[in-house]
């Protein structure tokens, strides 16, 4: 007879701080998606904190009334990790350790812990390795105590390297190394992606678990790994799609998220040249999430910072079958409507008339509701690119409802 697993979650606090920029409507929008990135990477969130600042203590990031009331309900429920919504400073994160006795982590270091998890291939675990040591780098000091030691002994007396030096150094000289393993990489890369020849490239882009796999594994028949958690998927899947008879390359890319940790931007930049080179933006948005827009904005941002925005790109409103909106009694004169009473039919008549109707498509990949609709977009968007690169290709692919598939 089997034995059942036994997942042992650690227990686990979330803190975040209202202040003059971010509301507490916003912060609980923030502590759920924290709460949800606690769970992806193997915690469970007992309590949630919160404290209304003007800006962040330089010291302990909280005010000292706050750091005591969280020292004691670590004590009386045993916790064993605190999690803060925003990046702390090496002194913040040292001075709160000494204070908490526990572990202490923040929202960049544990989206770097999920994708050292989730890193399969060699190359994604040298992406993730460079941006942890990245992260590391400054905070050695606050680590471990006995770094600050000079080391002594015979012939080792008087000046020389202390060991927190010793081991900066061996981070430094380690991010070199990976620096240097990832351009070689990059150029393998850039020669596969040469070698792909002279076909449309169309990418899967949008904001982290918003069903960007589901949708590859639909229309390319393939089997993407696929998961209802944060950051499923890590490494770039490239496959050779064929829409009636028109093939073209659709690459499935790793997912965006608000507060992305500026290190992880920078050491999967190569994984982003999929996005950069491709002639075609498939911009996946989870419809059903009640902050949708705001995660449009995320990646939008983060397409910017990468140089790809403003390329050709449809916007593809995913998981209709799971959208529920908030319903106003008849008889209700108080409630007032907002974006959150929409139906799919009046966000249709939004923002979302002005992407045109070319340009915004509304599906569910799970049921593959107007999935023919879909395939008949991405097609005509597809063969018009094509007949701009090769005009004299044109007889070869007519209009969708023209080809007849064998």
């Amino acid at each position: 007879m089997l034995e059942k697993e036994v997942i042992n979650f650690e227990r686990t606090i979330i803190v975040g701080i209202i202040t003059q920029n971010q509301s507490e409507e916003k912060l609980n929008e923030y502590l759920d998606e924290l709460e949800f990135l606690t769970y992806t990477a193997g915690g469970e969130v007992i309590k949630r904190f919160s404290q209304k600042l003007e800006r962040p203590n330089p010291k302990t990031f909280l005010g000292t009334g706050k750091i005591d009331e969280i020292h004691l309900y670590i004590k009386e429920n045993n916790i064993s990790t605190v999690i803060f919504d925003d990046e702390l400073s090496p002194s913040q994160q040292k001075n709160i350790s000494k204070i908490l006795d526990c572990k202490i982590l923040d929202r960049t270091h544990l989206i770097l812990d999920i994708f050292a998890q989730r890193a399969e291939t060699s190359y994604a675990r040298t992406q993730v390795e460079l941006a942890q040591c990245q992260y590391l780098l400054p905070r050695l000091s606050g680590m471990w105590t006995h770094l600050e030691r000079q080391k002594g002994g015979i012939g080792l007396r008087g000046p020389g390297e202390t060991e927190i030096e010793t081991d900066r150094r061996i981070v430094r000289d380690r991010i070199a190394l990976l620096k240097e393993k990832i351009r070689t990489i990059d150029k393998q890369m850039s020669v596969q992606r040469s070698n792909r020849g002279a076909m449309v490239r169309v990418a899967l882009v949008g904001y982290t678990n918003v069903g960007k796999s589901t949708l590859m594994n639909v229309i390319s028949k393939s089997e993407v790994f696929v998961e209802n958690k944060l950051f499923a998927t890590l490494d770039t899947t490239v496959r050779k799609v064929v829409i009636k008879n028109l093939p073209f390359l659709l690459s499935d890319t790793v997912g965006f998220i608000r507060k992305l940790p500026t290190q992880l931007v920078e050491s999967f930049k190569s994984t982003l040249d999929e996005v950069r080179e491709a002639d075609l933006l498939l911009h996946v948005v989870d419809i059903s999430h009640p902050d949708f827009e705001e995660h449009i904005q995320s990646v939008n941002q983060i397409l910017q910072d990468i140089k790809s925005y403003g390329k050709p790109t449809i916007m593809v409103f995913n998981k209709i079958d799971a959208y529920k909106h908030l319903q106003i009694e008849a008889d209700d004169l108080i409630t007032e409507k907002t974006t959150k009473h929409y139906t799919l039919e009046e966000w249709k008549a939004t923002w979302m008339s002005n992407v045109g109707e070319k340009n915004a498509l509304f599906i569910s990949a799970t049921n593959k509701e107007n999935f023919e609709e879909f395939r008949e977009k991405v097609y005509e968007a597809v063969r018009e690119i094509h007949i701009t690169r090769f005009p004299y290709n044109k007889f070869l692919y007519p209009d969708y409802k023209d080809v007849i598939e064998e």
